[in-house]
């Protein structure tokens, strides 16, 4: 019945005159999201129109357009001329066969038509109780069948009864370019996704320990990031060697050290690798007390060793139970719990440091080969693309 489906953002209102960098970039994001479907794209104002597509792929488009950043609804919709008569068939289509209650929604973008959005309600709501023989009735309230009726500047009327929710935020690619360090827990894929929302365009980075961590949990962490990718608009895995480091850590330093000297190579091959490869931040799915590395003083050990790009943490003041119910939403939940250990569980010391000294660190760490090892690890990094 639909013959087009309109997509809404929100937060990009606010932008002000460099608005049009944003739209841009949502409409590019948007025509790629939909590369292999064939249908026609148009931008409107504040809107973007899709049409002419196949009802087989109408499932596919909804799918795809969930996994847009930027995107805040979109609904199927029936696009007639800004004419009351077209309006009214329209909305007589929609509720076709329905009984039970109604509400005609109007918002009239063009101030020219007549009558205005009151009117519209009024008048078209009048027309569906003579029409309908008592199948309808009206209200207001908590109707069973809502008509959204959109008069558009651009000649145009959307008539709809479904709005979609996508993921909101801002288009990927707009905030940016990032390193994530993803493990294979429930943490880090959610605070990937979040970043994403904000408009930041991610390359993934993940510490590997073979033979101490074995296949399995290397393609748990593909499985994840390719979970990703889908919102990023594809996504670079680089998989490093860390098994050395940890190796070197555990023959030279205290076994308490271990998991805080190992966060400090980490956010030093992060940023190395990141000013390679033209990374603006990096990026964790640390929460703040959540564990032993995420103490305040953990965290002022790992950034103290990150010298020209800011580390942004969106889990930081995150719930568990919050962080578990995003990762059901996005589909990470089940691959994260799968039973494969990743690096940062190789070596665990039973009593790890809570609150590290940051002078001490430094002392213990001195005795190791930093700048050795971590030049070894990105001599010898691999690229995944997704």
């Amino acid at each position: 019945m639909y013959n087009g489906i309109i997509v809404r953002y929100c937060e990009i209102h606010l932008k002000g005159k460099n608005r049009g960098y944003f739209e841009n970039m949502l409409k590019d994001n948007l025509r790629d999201s939909l590369k292999g479907i064939n249908c026609k794209f148009v931008p409107m104002r504040s809107r973007y129109l899709i049409s002419d597509y196949d009802e087989s792929d109408l499932v596919r488009i909804v799918s795809a357009l969930k996994k847009v950043a930027g995107v805040h609804t979109f609904s199927p919709v029936l696009v007639v001329n800004n004419d009351i008569e077209e309006i009214y068939n329209a909305v007589k289509m929609v509720l076709a066969d329905k009984k039970g209650t109604f509400k005609i929604i109007t918002n009239r973008a063009d101030k020219t038509f007549y009558p205005d959005s009151m009117g519209v309600s009024r008048l078209l709501g009048e027309r569906v109780l003579n029409d309908f023989n008592g199948k309808l009735s009206v209200d207001v309230i908590e109707p069973e069948f809502p008509i959204s009726v959109d008069i558009r500047e651009d000649g145009k009327t959307f008539v709809y009864s479904q709005t979609i929710k996508g993921m909101s935020g801002m288009p990927v690619g707009s905030a940016g370019r990032g390193l994530m360090l993803i493990s294979g827990g429930i943490d880090s894929p959610v605070a990937a996704y979040s970043i994403i929302k904000r408009g930041m365009k991610l390359d993934l980075l993940h510490f590997h320990s073979f033979p101490y961590t074995g296949e399995a949990a290397k393609q748990k962490v593909i499985d994840l990031s390719e979970k990703l990718s889908v919102f990023n608009g594809g996504i670079n895995l680089y998989v490093a060697k860390f098994t050395e480091i940890q190796e070197e850590i555990h023959k030279k330093c205290p076994e308490e050290y271990m998991i805080t000297i190992m966060r400090r190579f980490m956010m030093r091959i992060a940023e190395r690798l990141s000013l390679r490869n033209g990374c603006q931040a990096i990026i964790t799915g640390e929460s703040l007390g959540q564990v032993a590395s995420q103490t305040v003083e953990s965290i002022t050990s790992s950034n103290s060793v990150v010298e020209r790009l800011p580390v942004l943490r969106p889990l930081i003041a995150f719930d568990k139970l919050d962080i578990i119910e995003i990762s059901k939403k996005i589909g990470t939940y089940d691959i994260s719990v799968l039973p494969f250990e990743d690096c940062c569980t190789v070596f665990l010391p039973k009593f790890p440091l809570i609150k590290p000294d940051l002078e001490k660190v430094k002392r213990v760490e001195c005795v190791l080969d930093v700048e050795g090892l971590i030049k070894r690890v990105l001599d010898g990094i691999e690229l995944i693309k997704l």
